[in-house]
């Protein structure tokens, strides 16, 4: 407030206000508790007690101002986003007011609002005789006392939850009827007088110009000049300072912004209406310049050429609410959804209403060159179709801050939603920040198992058997859920993408390829339920945004832990999904979502909400689930690929063709989109957009708003992974031999090997039996190919023969061998020709058409083989 300026004709007038209102003081509260006594000395005396013991110090608590939410602009100016309020106001100093405005109000409500101590006598003694007569409780109060009422009003108000409480509020600063009234207003009295010994004249002649109500939620001198005439307090013209000072008297019956007429007459014919000049207003204006000409303020030439002047309004509105915040609605109410939260605002009983009455200034994380991209990006997805209820969002936040940079969907916004073809739900959060109960989070969610596995310390290059069939999935504690992962297309049969059958391979490959039978494989070794607490770890629950994914939803009796949460069947919301993906980008740091860089009070005081970075992966962990993600960039995620060099990874989901995901990032920003059934469950690959297959759109979305992201803010190389998790696995390899092709493929494939089966090769065994394989049982390579060969049935093994060459040979013709030929080698130690042994050698399979050599020693071969 200015620097007091008070005249020695106020300070004396003041005295001889007091001195004076000390003197009736006895007879009006007297007035007031015994009237039959009021004349009484006595009763003077006690009552003039009673008024001195009246409260006198009063309690100016701050105006109630609007909160504004400020964005930055493409050139990183602030820019009003939005703001609330309850009362309209823009406060001003003395200097931004014109000096007529003074002279309109102290003319009209005070003419010796500068001589009097608080209390104007002469007008106060007027009004209490003229009620004591008549019943009423007319004017008289001065300026000062018309201070002290709005204070007690704005006071009460500021507590006011509701509004029946407001009207309480109201009925409790203006009561007029009674001793009541009179007491009310003899506290007034005490509380001016008060007042004009701690503030100057000018203090509070501005305070009450700051506070007094200029009709419906327009409070204060400030709002009332841009209101009613688009212009600001400063430049104010005589008739249009005179016209605002007339309103005090009764604000809503003197508005202008009810063209159609503020009241109504006797007749309930609308009245103060543009048809007839608003003449209410006009009367009360003309007695307001009449009285600045009698006062001095103006001379006859502006009073002339004032009255002359007709009453034009210019309204200007003052909007509210997050429909301001044009492109950016949803993420305005998800900062609101913060401001009513957050302890950093208020009590709890508090925030909501702090929100519109505590004059904060609120600076948000929302980047405008990223929002402008997504806005664009998401367009691609129509905002209504006639065969669904389709939804679509983008998020994307700041890896290793959680600054929330942008945030879109295509379904327009309302407050209400009862505005055909818009929605107030968010898309991209939960339902404590103003979303649904979150959308099926598909094969996104496979990397919770991903991170699940390597944190029990497995290798991403370890190989198991992700073939469909039978598979006994961990779901918690010990229990076992069969699951009939095949491509029947049976109730309960969980078949992979596109009919593919699977195969034995790494986890690596399994997630390149979002291979649902080898993630089911990995939920053989690691529980579903560990899975779920993954994704609780790195901050994601379900929509409802309380419960962990390990406990029953608060708005649904589905059973967690359930094998097909592996593969994505919670529904959860996009931002949480980019803070998981954020925290794998940003090497295992898990940082809150933010969605307001800072917050200032209405006294400056800085009341930021703080938020919070935390590890909850390991390097090692982290680092390696990202270089397992990049793989998908060259599988089910290469249609999303940007191809401007910045290092990126991703994950795709598609749940039941109903949901179809994006989520990924670079070690920059992280960004998810999300497309398909706001309710219901329409096929997305049976319908159409923007020349995409629905279920396809997101390779539209996701790569621009990446790729915007990356333009603006790079991206580094991601660590390497760690050696230990990325080692080959060796496995024990078992031995088939002896068994059928089939039992001998299907043991193989159990123990995570490929199979391939060579041609027959002569056998003893039954045609069919293994007789060979390659490599042969031992410790191998995880997901080493085995080749087998079965046995024809056509071989005969080579019996052992020794003693003489001639029963060698009666010996082979009798095992079935027609062809026999004999080699002699010469030694002088042999007594007789003596069999050594025979090619092939004794135990071989060969063809009964082979050819056996036999081998004997003769001291002198003369001549013989």
């Amino acid at each position: 407030m200015p620097t007091p300026k008070r005249t020695a004709t106020g300070v004396l007038g003041g005295f001889a206000g007091l001195v004076g209102l000390s003197a009736i003081a006895g007879v009006l509260v007297t007035a007031t508790v015994t009237p039959a006594i009021a004349v009484s000395g006595y009763a003077a005396t006690s009552a003039l007690d009673t008024f001195d013991n009246m409260p006198s110090f009063l309690q100016i608590d701050p105006l109630m101002l609007p909160t504004e939410i400020y964005r930055k602009d493409t050139v990183g100016n602030d820019v009003l986003m939005a703001q609330f309020y309850d009362q309209n106001r823009i406060p001003v100093n003395w200097d931004q007011v014109t000096p007529v405005m003074f002279d309109a109000i102290t003319s009209s409500e005070d003419k010796n609002y500068y001589t009097h101590g608080g209390v104007d006598l002469v007008g106060t003694v007027s009004a209490l005789v003229g009620n004591a007569s008549s019943g009423s409780n007319r004017g008289g109060s001065s300026i000062t006392q018309q201070y002290v009422k709005n204070v007690l009003q704005q006071n009460c108000e500021s507590e006011a939850t509701s509004t029946e409480q407001v009207e309480a509020c109201f009925t409790s600063t203006t009561v007029s009827t009674g001793s009541e009234g009179y007491q009310r207003k003899l506290q007034e009295m005490r509380y001016a007088i008060q007042l004009e010994k701690q503030y100057s004249k000018d203090e509070i002649l501005l305070g009450y110009l700051n506070i007094t109500n200029f009709g419906g939620t327009v409070y204060g001198i400030g709002a009332a000049a841009q209101y009613y005439f688009s212009t600001d307090a400063a430049n104010l013209t005589i008739a249009q300072a005179a016209t605002i000072a007339g309103m005090v008297q009764e604000p809503n019956t003197f508005r202008l912004d009810r063209p159609e007429g503020s009241t109504t007459n006797s007749a309930g014919e609308a009245v103060n209406s543009a048809a007839d000049g608003y003449a209410l207003t006009l009367d009360r204006r003309n007695y307001v310049l009449g009285r600045m000409f009698d006062d001095g303020k103006i001379s006859q030439a502006e009073y002339d050429e004032a009255k002359a002047t007709p009453i034009t309004p210019a309204i200007t509105t003052r909007d509210q609410g997050c429909q301001m915040a044009s492109g950016a609605e949803f993420f305005c109410e998800s900062v609101v959804a913060v401001i009513k939260s957050n302890p950093a605002f208020g009590a709890d009983d508090e925030r909501a209403a702090n929100l519109r009455r505590g004059g904060m200034k609120i600076y948000t994380t929302l980047d405008a060159d990223l929002q402008n991209a997504a806005l664009e990006a998401i367009s691609v997805v129509p905002g209504t179709v006639d065969y669904m209820d389709l939804g679509a969002s983008g998020v994307q936040v700041e890896v290793g801050t959680g600054r929330v940079l942008s945030m879109v969907q295509n379904r327009p916004y309302s407050a209400t939603g009862d505005v055909p073809g818009t929605t107030p739900v968010n898309y991209n959060v939960s339902e404590k920040l103003g979303g649904s109960i979150g959308h099926s989070a598909g094969s996104t969610y496979k990397v919770f198992s991903l991170i699940n596995w390597l944190q029990q310390g497995r290798s991403v290059n370890e190989v198991i058997n992700g073939r469909v069939g039978i598979k006994e999935v961990d779901t918690c504690d010990g229990a076992i859920q069969i699951v009939n992962a095949d491509n029947s297309g049976l109730p309960n049969h969980i078949a992979n993408f596109e009919q593919n059958s699977g195969y034995s391979g790494t986890i690596y490959n399994f997630t390149r390829d979002s291979l649902n039978s080898g993630f089911f494989a990995m939920a053989e070794q690691i529980s579903v339920c560990s899975t779920n607490e993954v994704a609780g770890q790195l901050g994601v629950t379900w929509g409802d945004g309380t419960t962990p994914l390990t406990d029953v939803p608060s708005w649904s009796t589905v059973t967690p832990n359930a094998a097909y949460n592996v593969l994505g069947s919670s529904a959860v919301a996009p931002l949480d999904m980019a803070g998981a993906y954020a925290a794998i980008a940003a090497n295992g740091v898990l940082c809150q979502s933010k969605f307001i860089d800072k917050a200032i009070d209405k006294d400056g005081n800085d009341i930021t909400p703080q938020t919070t970075c935390e590890r909850k992966l390991s390097e090692a962990v982290a680092s390696t689930a990202a270089y397992t993600l990049q793989g998908v960039m060259t599988g089910t995620g290469v249609g999303a690929r940007i191809g401007d060099g910045v290092p990126v990874f991703g994950k795709t989901g598609i749940h039941q063709y109903e949901q179809t995901w994006m989520d990924g990032a670079s070690t920059k920003v992280a960004t998810v989109v999300w497309v398909g059934n706001a309710t219901g469950a329409v096929k997305l690959d049976q319908h159409s957009a923007s020349g995409y297959r629905l279920s396809r759109v997101r390779n539209s979305i996701w790569p621009a708003m990446q790729g915007a992201a990356n333009a603006k803010f790079g991206g580094d190389a991601f660590p390497q992974p760690d050696a230990a998790l990325t080692k080959r696995v060796l496995t024990t390899l078992p031995s088939v031999i002896g068994m059928s092709v089939d039992q001998a493929t299907a043991t193989l494939q159990a123990a995570g090997f490929s199979v391939n089966v060579g041609d027959a090769v002569d056998g003893a065994e039954a045609a069919g039996i293994v007789v060979q394989q390659d490599p042969g049982a031992g410790r191998v390579a995880g997901g080493t190919t085995v080749t087998i060969r079965p046995s024809n049935g056509e071989g005969i093994t080579v019996p052992g023969v020794s003693g003489k060459p001639e029963d060698a040979q009666r010996a082979l013709q009798s095992a079935g061998f027609a062809t026999t030929t004999l080699q002699c080698t010469e030694s002088e130690s042999a007594t007789s020709p003596t069999v050594t042994g025979t090619d092939p050698a004794t135990g071989t399979v060969v063809s009964r058409n082979t050819s056996i050599t036999i081998n004997y020693q003769a001291k002198n071969c003369n001549g013989n083989p």
